[in-house]
């Protein structure tokens, strides 16, 4: 994809309306007339300039102050846009050892949908991922930064594919060393076939090499127990319905075999407490707790009698071979009940219900979609903006929104000096609206262009990006049935 500022006279002085601009500009671009949203406060610097010096925010400042230091041609009028940091989408899996080049195909889509960094939780494809952060760090491949668990922690004879299975601690040690060799960013553990006790064992030896550790809750721990050990991020807010609870209570119903699994879970819903749940969000939120609610995936369920989905428009950029992967959770729902899907619904908005307490609570909430083939209309990119509109819908304002997408994942990862908010030093990660997304989060559907690691993308270029993903899709969908 071509720079937008290409066009550039390289190591010359050169005289523009201000006077005489500093040598050694090439690398340099001067955003003018932007709004500047700082997502800390929620407030917003009108009327800014934005320096961009290779893949850093160089200076801030006014349009007279930093004019001088790059040519007209070098210079951006933004025409009062607003700019907001790069948005983070903190649970993806791009999944599929069938659907390499579908993946690989939709990495600038999210960018084109403002998205600059992805937290990929793990997938068969973790070593293909892998080689792709890196290659876009590299500047090599153009696609959001990624971060990485690669392949995730299960039990043996999991239903997920190519997890790294164990079942004691030898093998969860050579696992680690596994995870420790492809150098991940974190670690993801789930329990499909994972017992509580060899989880728990799976936190502590991760953290104990200085992980940030990250999955599901067992039916037979409890969130106490693995906050304790460690475990750095929830996925999925509706693990924590189980604070409505005497969670240890119904963990030893479980373990003593007086109450099944599928018991439990429901008994976490029927019978759940806010108020509890409220006093046991603020233990987490005293501990700068991380969860990642992921709601889409539940409401696209819930309301698929509603809505069937085969009117979306992101469906021009999937394959067939990938979207023929949502079949598996329809046809687990073929058979619900009226009462089922009631239900369903039910405990989909009870769980998005919890948002503002968790707000209220200290908890740092952050925004992800978990967008993965594996889970039905949950769209690469689209899905997280939908997101943030859901959140908007249960309550929360939108500047809170804002740092769920963007500074949230920055301090998951400890990397907050270094991105997620537009100052000085930091990577030049920006993402220019058309609207203010102060008064409304949908804001962010408006998008007049992108900068990714100081590469900037005008609208056009954006659009090509997904022509270009429309293309792929049409030429592999006719490559398979030939």
């Amino acid at each position: 994809m071509r720079n937008s500022l290409a066009v550039i006279v390289l190591g010359f002085l050169i005289l523009s309306c201000s006077g005489e601009v500093k040598e050694n500009s090439a690398n340099k671009y001067l955003l003018i007339n932007i709004n500047v949203v700082d997502v800390v406060s929620g407030s917003i610097k009108p009327n800014m300039a934005i320096l961009i010096d290779s893949a850093t925010i160089s200076k801030i400042g006014t349009i007279d102050a930093l004019k001088g230091e790059v040519p007209e041609n070098q210079q951006i009028d933004a025409a009062g846009k607003y700019a907001i940091p790069g948005l983070w989408d903190m649970h993806v899996h791009m999944e599929g050892k069938d659907l390499v080049v579908d993946n690989k195909a939709l990495l600038p889509v999210f960018l084109a949908y403002g998205i600059t960094t992805v937290r990929d939780c793990a997938s068969d494809l973790g070593e293909q991922v892998l080689a792709w952060r890196d290659e876009i760090n590299r500047g090599e491949l153009i696609g959001p930064t990624i971060y990485t668990a690669g392949r995730k922690l299960e039990g043996k004879n999991s239903i997920w594919k190519d997890d790294l299975e164990i079942e004691n601690e030898e093998e969860l040690n050579q696992m680690l060393d596994k995870l420790d060799a492809y150098h991940v960013d974190f670690v993801k553990i789930t329990e499909n076939t994972l017992s509580g006790d060899l989880f728990l064992k799976s936190v502590k030896a991760a953290h104990g090499r200085g992980y940030r550790v990250s999955g599901h809750v067992p039916i037979d721990l409890t969130i106490e127990e693995l906050v304790d050990a460690g475990f750095t991020s929830i996925e999925h807010a509706s693990y924590l319905l189980r604070l409505g609870s005497d969670e240890h209570k119904i963990k030893q119903a479980v373990l003593n075999g007086s109450l099944s699994k599928s018991d439990a879970a429901n008994r976490y819903i029927d019978q759940f407490d806010q108020e509890k749940a409220i006093t046991a969000y603020e233990a987490l939120g005293k501990k700068g707790y991380f969860v990642t609610p992921t709601l889409i995936g539940g409401r696209q369920l819930a309301f698929l009698e509603e809505d069937n989905h085969q009117q979306d428009d992101f469906l021009k950029y999937l394959t067939k071979r990938f979207t023929d992967n949502y079949a598996w959770r329809i046809g687990r729902m073929a058979g619900d009940t009226p009462e089922q899907k009631q239900k369903r619904k039910d405990t989909y908005r009870l769980i998005a219900k919890q948002l503002p307490y968790l707000q209220a609570a200290g908890v740092n909430i952050m925004a992800g979609s978990d967008a993965a083939a594996l889970n039905t209309y949950v769209y690469p990119a689209a899905s997280l903006i939908e997101e943030l509109g859901i959140f908007q819908q249960s309550g929360l304002k939108p500047d809170q929104i804002l740092r769920t997408a963007t500074i949230n994942g920055a301090k998951y990862f400890g990397v907050l000096d270094e991105t997620s908010t537009i100052d000085e030093g930091k990577v030049a990660d920006l993402v220019l609206l058309n609207d203010n997304p102060l008064e409304d989060i949908n804001a962010v559907k408006n998008i007049s262009a992108v900068i990714a690691k100081g590469q900037y993308f005008d609208r056009n270029e954006l659009d090509a990006m997904l022509q270009q993903a429309a293309q792929t899709k049409l030429a592999l969908d006719k490559e398979r049935q030939d």
